[in-house]
């Protein structure tokens, strides 16, 4: 059976063209303007307790993990990385600092790629060539990760502080030091705590090479601080284009870094849509606790894997043109809720049945499109 989804034909619509960089391969996912941007976490078990960290991946995978990395501080998480990067079912990026033996351990482990801070990896300078020839032996891509709160001592008696400028030299320096090796199989990533130190950094990096870059926003804080941070920051780049990989840095658990990076890229059409849902925020016209009615839709439909739009609207000024926009949607006052799908309103049920009928339809609806979605359109589901 085809369900019409009651969306646009051909193509979302984007901010911007991508940039146009070299490609590059993290184990099966591609890198790069070729590629879908892909979302990245890194664990926070330790990495030699090897189930344990296999665990956190699994969980990660499942709520949509692109690319994981991990953590390598010391010999018994190097000796961890082999059974890991064999085992994870995404690639695995090896995370090294300080000591650069970890670097071709990494490598020799078959881990997808390899993170290196240049800032704070001993004489790192020094082995670039013996770095650049394992890793193209071995066909592992390095990703060099300038963090503003580690950067090379001599850039910051240079610059004074962790500018946009200096972020970006650093990048560029180590760059270039591995293309004379004819090494170029390389992603950048430039972190600042700030997103519009952070933001100007990237963009000198768009303006002065092709590499790949990988989006962050460091030490972002805590959940909310740090979701509001990143949304700016790679939104501002995202609009031109900028960006292959992202990270949402966050003081939480890393399974919500991975939700809130997929709806940043799902909400600017960079990602296939899921189940959205679209709430009025609540106003003295409301006649129904609209706050609740979509917490318990949101609750009701978790995990909801097709491309839905269901619509919870709490008032006749705007709810009933919402609702009929929705692949589905209740339009709600006067103690009833007129549920509406595909534009066409189906019954009229009182407000204790809304949120119970709202979920049957949608299952209804997921159910149908089981058959009859194709790949990136986009159901859509508003509660108002």
């Amino acid at each position: 059976m085809t369900v019409d989804l009651g969306m646009p034909a051909g193509a979302a619509p984007v901010l911007a063209e991508r940039r146009k960089t070299r490609q590059l391969q993290v184990g099966p996912v591609g890198v790069g303007s070729e590629s879908p941007i892909s979302v990245q976490t890194m664990t926070t078990t330790v990495t030699a307790d090897i189930n344990s960290t296999l665990q956190q991946i699994a969980e990660l995978t499942a709520a949509g993990c692109d690319i994981v990395r991990v953590a390598c501080p010391s010999a018994d998480d190097a000796e961890a990385l082999p059974a890991i990067a064999k085992k994870s079912q995404i690639p695995v990026i090896a995370d090294i600092h300080f000591q650069p033996k970890y670097v071709f351990a990494a490598i020799e482990a078959g881990c997808a790629a390899v993170r290196v801070n240049p800032g704070n990896i001993k004489k790192f300078d020094d082995k670039v060539k013996e770095i650049a020839h394992a890793a193209k032996d071995h066909g592992t891509p390095i990703r060099i990760g300038v963090n503003a709160g580690s950067l090379d001592p001599r850039l910051m008696e240079k610059h004074g502080k962790a500018t946009p400028e200096a972020l970006a030299e650093s990048a560029l320096w180590e760059a270039g030091l591995f293309a004379e090796h004819d090494f170029h199989d390389i992603k950048i990533s430039v972190k600042h705590n700030d997103p519009v130190v952070m933001v100007r950094a990237y963009e000198i990096l768009a303006e002065q090479c092709d590499y790949p870059l990988h989006l962050g926003v460091t030490e972002a804080g805590p959940a909310f601080q740090g979701t509001i941070k990143s949304a700016t920051a790679f939104g501002a780049l995202l609009r031109q284009g900028i960006g292959d990989t992202i990270r949402v840095s966050l003081s939480a658990p890393p399974v919500e870094e991975i939700k809130v990076g997929t709806q940043i890229l799902q909400s600017l059409n960079l990602r296939p849509r899921k189940l959205e849902i679209v709430s009025c925020p609540s106003c003295g016209r409301a006649q129904v606790d609209v706050y609740k009615l979509a917490d318990e839709v949101t609750a009701g439909l978790e995990g909801m894997e097709v491309p839905l739009r269901v619509a919870v609207m709490g008032c006749v000024v705007n709810g009933p043109g919402e609702a009929r926009e929705a692949d589905l949607g209740v339009a709600s006052g006067n103690g009833k809720g007129q549920i509406f799908v595909k534009g066409e309103v189906i019954k009229t049920v009182p407000e204790a049945q809304i949120v119970e009928t709202l979920i049957e339809e949608a299952m209804r609806i997921a159910e149908e499109m089981g058959e009859g979605v194709e790949e990136g359109e986009s159901p859509t589901v508003t509660v108002g």
